[in-house]
Formats: structure tokens, sequence, C-alpha cells
């Protein structure tokens, strides 16, 4: 069974749409480590690698905060 990141489905409808911003509020607002991973997989297809530099920055350094053990965010 394949699991459905409804995320990063959502961000990416977000950037398709023409709404950069609104998708950089939710990359800062990530719910997961793995729903940040899914999006960053999904931006590295060569349709839109590259498209967005300001997004795939916030990505990279969503990345490295949450993957940073001693940080926690509460639910």
């Amino acid at each position: 069974m394949v699991h459905n990141n409804a995320w990063a489905t959502r961000v990416l409808a977000l950037l398709k749409g023409g709404n950069a911003g609104a998708a950089v509020a939710q990359i800062k607002v990530a719910p997961s480590l793995k729903d940040l991973k899914a999006l960053q997989t999904a931006l590295t297809t060569p349709a839109l690698a590259g498209r967005w530099p300001t997004v795939d920055t916030a990505v990279a350094e969503n990345l490295q905060a949450l993957a940073a053990p001693r940080l926690h965010r509460s639910p």
C-alpha cells in the first residue's frame, strides 16, 4: 500500500498555484520530518527541480532544524 502524503501534496498545490510565500510559511510549520522529506523528494523531480529557490532553501533549513536532536516541537 502506498502512503499518500497529503501535506506535501497541499504544499505542492500552493506552489503550482503561484503562492510560494504561503508554501514557505507551511514549510516552517511542517508537521514532521517525514513530511518535509516527502516534499523535498517531490521537489527533486525534473519538472520542479530548481523552480523555486526560496522554497528549496526553506526546506533545507527546516530539515536541519527538525533533525537536530535537542529541538522538540510540541504537537
